[in-house]
């Protein structure tokens, strides 16, 4: 069996890749595939792997997790979404960014430790990740998280390379926040490892929330009338629809953070498409490109 950690990160996805494949779980079943409800998991192994500390589960306590988290009799492929497997909200840029997240990882797999692993990472613009994460730790009422930390200084690039230096053989597959709607589809075929071609409910969703209520329908009835023949002609139908019924309160972020001028957010911004570039040369990396 191949254990499958989706791992968020923080402020992108919003458990909205995990609920589409529970509205499936029935469907991919039957292709080996399991996909149990977060709440089987996420504070199981959250305490199984404070008790090993980093050591290996015997095979008795893999057997025993493994028991408790799937419900069906046989499976090829586990899933588990969690953007607690790479740290929570308020240490995200304690040690850089993500900066334990590679050990962190190291230790969930080690509860598995028989069996294959894979990990899957959508990243996103600092520019708008930064105040988005920092507005929600100060509502839990954590102290600024920001405060002494230099933005410039934080390269999703140096946490992919902790992850795979700490989690070596450990396929990582990447993607932008900001590429998602366009390739919503290829992420979820390739977390879930569902065939080609499989119908899934609901697969729409994330571009619900951005277009009005009559776009979405005339992308439906336009889909339905003219099958795309090619993902680069999904997604230039989709782009076309975004351009044309995309609601802007959906689409526009709103970045509010004292002495970020025009200018900072557009630096940010530059640095983060260099350290995208940075990770599409990492050997073990697949970046997920619109």
């Amino acid at each position: 069996m191949r254990i499958v950690y989706h791992l968020g990160a923080h402020c992108t996805d919003e458990d909205r890749l995990v609920r589409c494949l529970l509205k499936n779980r029935a469907r991919l079943a039957e292709q080996g595939i399991a996909v149990p409800a977060p709440t089987r998991y996420r504070t199981l192994l959250r305490d199984t792997a404070s008790q090993l500390r980093g050591a290996a589960a015997s095979d008795e306590t893999q057997a025993m997790i493994l028991e408790q988290i799937i419900e069906e009799a046989t499976a090829d492929r586990l899933i588990l979404s969690w953007t607690g497997f790479l740290g929570f909200p308020a240490y995200v840029v304690a040690n850089g960014l993500y900066g334990h997240g590679g050990d962190r990882l190291r230790e969930f797999t080690r509860i598995f430790s028989d069996f294959e692993a894979e990990f899957h990472l959508a990243i996103r613009n600092p520019a708008t990740f930064l105040p988005d994460l920092r507005g929600r730790t100060l509502q839990k009422g954590h102290g600024d998280i920001l405060a002494a930390v230099d933005p410039f200084a934080l390269h999703w690039s140096e946490a992919v390379r902790h992850i795979l230096a700490t989690n070596p053989n450990v396929p990582l597959t990447v993607w932008c926040d900001e590429d998602t709607p366009l390739i919503w589809p290829e992420v979820l075929e390739l977390v879930s490892g569902h065939a080609p071609g499989t119908p899934l409910e609901e697969d729409d969703e994330l571009i619900a929330n951005l277009l009005t209520e009559a776009g979405l329908k005339r992308l439906r009835a336009y889909c339905q009338e003219h099958p795309p023949q090619s993902v680069a002609q999904r997604r230039r139908i989709v782009t076309a629809f975004l351009e044309k019924f995309g609601r802007p309160e959906a689409l526009a972020t709103e970045i509010a953070l004292p002495g970020w001028t025009e200018e900072v957010v557009g630096r940010l911004t530059r640095s983060y498409l260099a350290d995208v570039e940075r990770i599409a040369q990492m050997p073990g990396v697949r970046l997920l490109e619109a």
